[in-house]
């Protein structure tokens, strides 16, 4: 045997309760669970770990996340390794890297510098690959073909794909248009996609029809993959851009993952009930759906997503060039301060609710960490002109916090059945959200220590079994075994995030050891030189 940890408390994944037993690993694997009671010799292995006053679990899995680029730029990724994430989904909210062409990938790059940075003259990363399955080669070569830091499962991102097929344009698709992006689709499923994700507030995956949807939902329903969408609003009409996801995924017999599901702005103050009923409704009904929430109330995205759609049509260049025209600005103005843009969920922006999370030009740092409405106060400006400046000037860059949650309905959605743990986590910018680098722990400690909204042994099967289930994972997010020996080792008396939205860099405290493939990736709480990550493609499809 390679390692055993001895006496160690067991969170098994599956909700019941736990259990004290000695378990071993060997080749990667869970090879014995020796419990209290158990007839016959203890485990012995190479390497003995004390597990006195710790949790064994299986390693977490983040259903939203946006290390695209992370993943190939950091060896080390601590933001998600020191958490016990041991594998992430990416590919999230329409728009990533692949499929693509050299056209679409300059403008996917563009359009999403402030998720991931690697915008236009960023050459950290070689961008070498096209299709979905070259990504996940790419993922696999890792740093010099050792591997990445943690494993990956990906998204077809449906924005990305709507760019491919037919460009920018806010129109229908042409049968023959509709036909391309089927295919795509279906060749990134074939090639390892777990699914299909939408952002239905950014463009050009906002431009999609229902009837669009539903047929390439349809694919992915072939394949026996999931649809991921950020859905049109999570503000005004937030409930019927639910029941829009959930009726189209049932015409097309597609399973339904909702993305980063929360009821936002004063609109939606209490009235998750009303949405959990909802999808109680369906699922008793035979639906197939599973969410995830971070357990935070702001959320995070990029300043330019506030803009409504008609705004963006045609990308980076034709958004500016209606910045820098007088005519164009006052009446994205208009839409935004007073009617309420789709891209700000219908509801018109409160710019003392919007704040500057990072910039990619240095040279705007004084706007980090401050409300629109606070840098304009403080220049004698209209929050307007702070903003409009702000864009032009980072050229779509800057990334925000935007201050509209509501923390009742955040730990009654986390309670639902079908809950599972996303970080939504945006590693760029000098202040990102404290989510990137603290959900799981903050889970952990804030909602089960300290409120006990959730039990421990609950908490965990939401992080570990329902992703892997989702996921359609044979042999992760349960301790058996045979499974992987993908595991976290924390400390439930004193597991918590570091990170808060002063100082959102800080690694979590009581999470010693995790462990991917057997192969520690932190022990004793520091990181080590263990690159075990690797792709994770979904099974042989079903056609």
């Amino acid at each position: 045997m390679d390692t055993v940890f001895r006496d160690v408390r067991v969170i098994d994944g599956s909700g019941g309760l736990s259990y004290r037993a000695d378990v071993a690993l060997d080749g990667g694997r869970i090879a014995v669970l020796h419990c209290e009671g158990d007839g016959g010799p203890r485990p012995s292995a190479r390497h003995t770990v004390s597990a006195d006053g710790l949790a064994l679990a299986p390693g977490f899995i983040d259903m939203h996340a946006h290390s695209d680029l992370a993943l190939l730029r950091d060896p080390a990724h601590e933001a998600k390794a020191a958490q016990g994430v041991t594998l992430e989904v990416l590919g999230q909210d329409g728009l990533s890297y692949a499929p693509v062409d050299d056209r679409t990938l300059a403008e996917v790059r563009a359009q999403i510098t402030g998720w991931n940075g690697g915008g236009p003259g960023d050459d950290a990363i070689d961008f070498s690959w096209r299709s979905v399955g070259g990504y996940l080669d790419r993922l696999d070569h890792g740093f010099d073909g050792a591997g990445i830091a943690l494993n990956a499962a990906y998204l077809i991102p449906q924005g990305t794909v709507r760019m491919l097929a037919m460009g920018g344009d806010d129109r229908p698709a042409t049968p023959d248009e509709l036909t391309r992006m089927k295919q795509l689709v279906a060749e990134g499923l074939q090639q390892g996609a777990v699914g299909l994700s939408s952002g239905l507030t950014y463009t050009p995956g906002m431009y999609a029809s229902d009837a669009e949807l539903t047929e390439l939902c349809r694919v992915v329903a072939e394949y026996d993959g999931y649809y991921c969408p950020h859905h049109r609003s999570y503000g005004a009409g937030a409930l019927q851009a639910y029941e829009e996801m959930i009726a189209l995924t049932r015409e097309a017999g597609c399973a339904l993952h909702l993305a980063h599901t929360t009821m936002n702005f004063g609109v939606n103050k209490d009235r998750a009930p009303e949405l959990l009923a909802l999808l109680d409704a369906a699922l008793d009904g035979g639906a197939d759906i599973s969410l995830d929430t971070y357990p935070y109330t702001p959320g995070c995205t990029t300043l330019v997503a506030m803009l409504p759609s008609w705004a963006s049509e045609g990308g980076p260049d034709a958004i500016l060039a209606r910045l820098r025209d007088e005519e164009s600005a006052a009446r994205i103005r208009h839409t935004m301060e007073v009617e309420g843009a789709d891209g700000c969920h219908g509801v018109p922006i409160e710019w003392g609710t919007i704040e500057i999370s990072g910039t990619t030009d240095p040279a705007l740092a004084a706007y980090v960490g401050r409300t629109v409405a606070d840098s304009a106060a403080a220049r004698g400006e209209e929050p307007w002109t702070v903003a409009r400046r702000l864009l032009v000037a980072d050229r779509l860059g800057p990334t925000i916090l935007q201050h509209v949650g509501h923390e009742e309905n955040v730990r009654r959605i986390m309670r639902h059945r079908v809950h599972t743990g996303g970080s939504d986590g945006i590693l760029q910018g000098a202040k990102p959200h404290p989510r990137a680098y603290g959900t799981f722990p903050h889970y952990l400690g804030r909602y089960v220590r300290e409120l006990g909204v959730l039990s421990l042994e609950e908490c965990v099967a939401h992080l570990t079994s329902r992703p892997a289930a989702r996921l359609r994972l044979p042999d992760r997010g349960l301790i058996r075994e045979g499974y992987r020996a993908d595991l976290v080792l924390f400390d439930p008396e004193t597991v918590a995030a570091g990170s808060t939205f002063d100082a959102p860099r800080t690694l979590p405290t009581g999470i010693p050891h995790v462990l991917i493939d057997g192969q520690f990736v932190i022990e004793n709480g520091h990181r080590t030189e263990v690159l075990a990550g690797r792709s994770v493609r979904r099974a042989t499809p079903r056609p």
